[in-house]
């Protein structure tokens, strides 16, 4: 079947007692444990025990994802951060080295910068992931873990992801893929040689700004593992109500990605030809320095992203944002509405993206509205601001 079908009909429908085509939500913190005999896994996660090892929406949710992606399993968590630690804290200890996308979403940034070397005593590399030679000779004897995210958060740049895995394999290592930007349907890292492939699902997977998760999806031996020990001891459990939702949202997935695609290709190609404009990068432009990449592995659609600047100072910046008045000035992104946010010069992660970002940018989430209306309604900031 093709994604658009697997989306409304992949997965297991886990209770059809009242023939119900929508599934229930199973608000239930415990279950009935078997007297007849039947195996119970007192672990909690290959039997219904508690509601923090295992619950029925989450498990619907989690076979939905692995139907889509072709992954063997998959564990869902409260938040998109909650599932990338636990890929990190289930398979780095103390004394292993991890190499990583310096470009990447803050809390990851933090974790990696900050946490696991001073908590945990992980050595760890930052650097750009888009540069495969670096990335091959950063790795060391004590390399357990490969990080990337593609494309990168804010910048959107693409990493080549059959040869970092190669890297990573040859050195005994795994490989993590964190693959929000890009949602569910636009990039499969599994199929290029990824061990784990990570979404915060708060963004397209959901897609509609009304419920925070995360997920994980890989071999059903390392999810296991990710099971153990950051859902049944750590507690970092996806909610029955929060999955259900996640789960409604993931229904229409593919049709979404579809619309956010066109739709910032379109936007993409005005802001390039707009006097305006600084710089723009978005993966389905020619002009974006890794779309060779981007044409071989992300199928055709580039997802909603966009990074790009305005001639002018910080003033003329924050006019142009107060003149929005369909985009909407907030940050996440992966909604059905335009969202968008501003790193001005006073931000600390600056240093570390590339140097046309270093003045300061814009991170655009474009939404499923008609891409005429957005672009008037840039243009029209861009003209009360007196940019344009």
């Amino acid at each position: 079947m093709k994604n658009t079908t697997i989306a409304v009909h992949g997965g297991t429908r886990k209770d059809d007692t009242f023939g119900a085509i929508n599934e229930p939500i199973y608000m239930t913190s415990n279950y009935r444990i078997p007297t007849d005999g039947t195996p119970v896994d007192w672990s909690g996660t290959h039997s219904n025990i508690y509601q923090r090892n295992r619950n029925v929406n989450q498990m619907v949710l989690q076979d939905k994802l692995c139907a889509m992606t072709g992954a063997e399993d998959c564990a869902v968590f409260a938040s998109g951060v909650a599932a990338l630690s636990a890929v990190f804290t289930t398979f780095l200890n103390s004394g292993d080295h991890a190499i990583v996308s310096e470009v990447c979403y803050s809390a990851t940034n933090l974790l990696f910068r900050k946490y696991l070397p001073e908590k945990y005593n992980i050595e760890v590399t930052l650097l750009d992931t888009t540069d495969t030679e670096a990335v091959r000779a950063a790795v060391r004897p004590n390399t357990k873990l490969i990080h990337v995210e593609t494309p990168g958060n804010p910048t959107t740049g693409v990493s080549d992801l059959d040869a970092i895995a190669e890297i990573a394999h040859a050195a005994g290592a795994l490989l993590s893929v964190d693959a929000t930007f890009a949602g569910p349907v636009c990039l499969y890292p599994l199929r290029r040689g990824a061990d784990l492939e990570i979404h915060s699902m708060t963004k397209y997977i959901n897609g509609h700004g009304d419920s925070l998760g995360g997920c994980v999806l890989g071999a059903t031996k390392l999810i296991d593992e990710i099971k153990e020990l950051a859902m049944v001891n750590y507690g970092g459990i996806l909610s029955p109500f929060n999955a259900w939702l996640i789960a409604r949202g993931l229904v229409t997935a593919p049709l979404r990605m579809r619309q956010h695609s066109e739709n910032a290709l379109a936007v993409a190609r005005w802001l390039e030809a707009c006097p305006a404009v600084r710089f723009v990068w978005y993966p389905g432009l020619e002009s974006h320095p890794q779309h060779d990449r981007a044409v071989r592995y992300m199928n055709g659609q580039y997802s909603g992203m966009i990074s790009f600047d305005l001639n002018g100072d910080e003033a003329a910046h924050q006019r142009f944002l107060n003149a929005l008045t369909l985009v909407t000035h907030a940050v996440s992104l992966g909604d059905v509405e335009s969202l968008i946010v501003y790193y001005d010069k006073s931000s600390d992660k600056l240093p570390h993206y590339p140097e046309i970002y270093r003045e300061g940018f814009f991170r655009f989430s474009i939404g499923l509205e008609d891409a005429e209306d957005i672009i008037a309604d840039l243009e029209q900031a861009m003209k009360i601001s007196g940019i344009l």
